[in-house]
């Protein structure tokens, strides 16, 4: 086996331990003696051991593969870097930053933490947006960002210091994502900015974002919540798994009705993992509930993630890829966890709701409870929302969607 076929896992400057591939292109994964002693486990499939994960498992290929971009994000980073379109060189290439705090790099490659940053100027920062993230011709192949975010949707690691922008050079560590608009889906940023708001409103935890304009092309600017600065003002990577890894679960199926993990998976694995599981339990229905009253029909299980913060505690993170895709035409609307069995949206019932508390041990007063007050709080946040938001980042006629799907599903679920 060379170098070639070979990457380092790190962490805080730390080896965690090593990558390899099999002839197929099958990814294993062994821990760092040295990390075994001091570190920890980096998901709920891949305990510390002195044990190889070899490919043959799937165990390692699945963890690793969750990091990359998916879909169109993911072919447009193999055609603008010209490289094989394998999970391993696609760690390899862009792995340095990634979610949470594991940095994938090449065995040669040498760690330090002399990080640095190019200032994106107004035009770089608009060519940026019209190439949807895409940062070649940005720096030279040497400092090129090893850049990494998971998800189907065209988005950017970015440093933000509240004024000016600036691309993080090799493995240097973001603060911020932005994420672009889609070709035919133009309104994406600001129904997810609005239904994060939205959200807020009615006390969940949800990421921090902002909507930015620049040439008639908006934009999200997301605080990223697996970065947070130490004592002495450095940024540290926090650690974090989204529940396809802590499931075993690769992209692919992210959605329950193509073999992925359920509600129940999630909840149980929420009691079984989280420091405060009553906390985030509780919320993580509360963010189903808010899910089928918002119309946003993609909220699956790579939505979920556990941050560890402190000594490795591990609890629910806040909230994010909140869109009203009933609010967009030509996207499928069937919800991404079934609800009591129940798929279609439209056809939800207090029976459906009533089941799912059954296969989830939840007290049938306590969901009902929930769901009334849900419903209350969105139907009257709804208007109050939209008045803020616009007063903030202008009219936006796109948004009478969104509140006519809201408020339609609170009646239904509110005479019922």
């Amino acid at each position: 086996m060379t170098n070639d076929d070979v990457l380092k896992v790190w962490c805080s400057g730390v080896l965690v331990g090593r990558l390899w591939r099999n002839t197929a292109g099958i990814i294993g994964f062994q821990y760092e003696a040295s990390w075994i002693d001091k570190g920890f486990a980096i998901s709920q499939q891949l305990p510390l051991s002195a044990e190889k994960y070899e490919p043959i498992d799937g165990k390692a290929h699945q963890f690793f593969v969750n990091l990359l971009p998916e879909a169109d994000a993911r072919t447009h980073i193999v055609r603008d870097l010209k490289i094989a379109n394998s999970d391993f060189e696609l760690l390899k290439a862009v792995g340095g930053e990634c979610a949470g705090a594991l940095s994938i790099l090449p065995v040669d490659y040498e760690v330090n933490s002399d990080w640095s940053y190019k200032k994106l100027t107004d035009e770089e920062l608009k060519k940026l947006l019209r190439r949807k993230g895409n940062i070649t011709g940005f720096t030279s192949e040497k400092d090129r960002p090893r850049l990494s975010l998971a998800g189907a949707q065209d988005k950017s690691p970015i440093f933000y210091d509240g004024t000016h922008y600036f691309l993080p050079q090799d493995a240097a560590p973001s603060t911020h994502i932005l994420k672009f608009e889609v070709a035919g889906y133009r309104n994406i940023p600001v129904y997810e900015c609005f239904l994060a708001e939205l959200a807020r409103s009615i006390g969940l935890p949800v990421v921090e974002c902002q909507l930015k304009k620049m040439d008639r092309e908006h934009f999200l600017l997301i605080r990223r919540y697996d970065r947070i600065a130490n004592k002495n003002k450095k940024i540290q990577r926090l650690h974090q798994e989204d529940f396809c890894q802590a499931l075993g679960v690769g992209y692919e199926k992210k959605y329950q009705q193509d073999g992925g993990p359920s509600f129940q998976d999630c909840y149980q694995l929420v009691q079984a993992v989280s420091t405060r599981p009553i906390v985030d339990a509780e919320n993580l229905l509360k963010w189903l509930i808010f899910n089928a009253l918002a119309g946003n029909s993609d909220g699956h299980a790579k939505n979920l993630a556990f941050v560890y913060k402190e000594n490795q505690r591990a609890q629910l993170a806040p909230f994010y890829d909140l869109v009203c895709t009933r609010a967009i035409e030509r996207i499928d609307t069937r919800l991404a966890f079934s609800i009591g069995g129940e798929f279609n949206p439209d056809r939800v019932t207090m029976k459906h709701w009533e089941q799912l508390a059954q296969e989830n041990h939840i007290r049938k007063s306590y969901l009902a409870s929930m769901l009334f007050q849900v419903a209350e709080a969105l139907q009257a946040n709804v208007v109050i929302v939209k008045e803020q938001f616009e007063a903030r980042y202008g009219v936006c006629p796109a948004l009478q969607r969104v509140q006519k799907v809201v408020i339609k599903q609170c009646k239904k679920l509110l005479r019922a």
